[in-house]
């Protein structure tokens, strides 16, 4: 119990240590004075982004304790799509309007929880890295910096291409649109079934489509270049900060 303890304490430390520093790392005068950014980058979406990653990203250990048990109840559709494509599949009206795209479409919308899953696993990664290097709550940003500096660049640069993916999803306006139609459909499905469907995993897929909803927001009245030019800054970004810590090493 008492590991267990001492594990819980070290990931709450450096989910709350990251967060500040992605706030730090999301501010417009800073983001504006480094980079050559759209003018469609201005500070009101610059916030939006600061504000998706600290809450679908990185939520605080508050509320972390319940997107944990909604998305373990999720896992096994995560890994698996088909077993919510089977709960579709009497659906006559969007077979009718999707039809071979419909698995295509669903594997895009559950893309946000993988996201959340991949980061959650990371986490656990950085906790083992700070027992490792005997480094106790709380976290400064140097604190956390020694701990990614633990991981090769390549582990690194998997973990942001998850989040490039991400992204990549979230810009495609239609296929978001696609997306929550038929999350809200498996939703409506699974409420009434609820001997079959428990109350966490459908709480996974309201938060899926909240994160989607949130993400969609990203680029709302953007055209897709400006679109494209945003994704490319935010992953700039995200390297670049990596680039720093691997640097203060040397």
């Amino acid at each position: 119990m008492k590991y267990i303890m001492e594990r819980k304490e070290i990931l709450n430390g450096f989910i709350v240590g990251y967060r500040k520093m992605i706030e730090d790392r999301y501010q417009y005068n800073n983001i504006n004075a480094k980079y050559d950014i759209p003018p469609s980058f201005d500070k009101k979406r610059v916030d939006l982004f600061r504000e998706f990653f600290l809450e679908h990203i990185y939520p605080h250990p508050n509320t972390r304790q319940e997107l944990n048990q909604a998305f373990d109840a999720l896992d096994g559709y995560i890994k698996n799509p088909e077993k919510l494509l089977r709960i579709l599949m009497d659906s006559a009206s969007l077979i009718f309007k999707y039809g071979r795209h419909l698995p295509k479409i669903l594997k895009a919308g559950l893309a946000a929880l993988r996201s959340f899953r991949t980061a959650t696993k990371f986490e656990n990664r950085l906790v083992d890295k700070a027992i490792e290097l005997n480094l106790e709550p709380p976290y400064s940003s140097d604190h956390i910096n020694q701990m990614f500096q633990a991981f090769t660049p390549s582990e690194l640069d998997e973990f942001i291409k998850n989040s490039e993916n991400l992204f990549e999803n979230l810009h495609d306006r239609q296929l978001v649109q696609k997306t929550k139609e038929i999350v809200i459909h498996l939703i409506d499905k699974m409420k009434k079934r609820p001997a079959v469907y428990s109350t966490a995993e459908i709480n996974g897929l309201e938060i899926g489509k909240e994160i989607i909803t949130k993400g969609d927001a990203l680029f709302d009245q953007l055209p897709s270049k400006d679109q494209r030019n945003i994704i490319k800054t935010v992953i700039q970004i995200e390297r670049d900060a990596l680039k720093d810590i691997y640097a203060d090493n040397t």
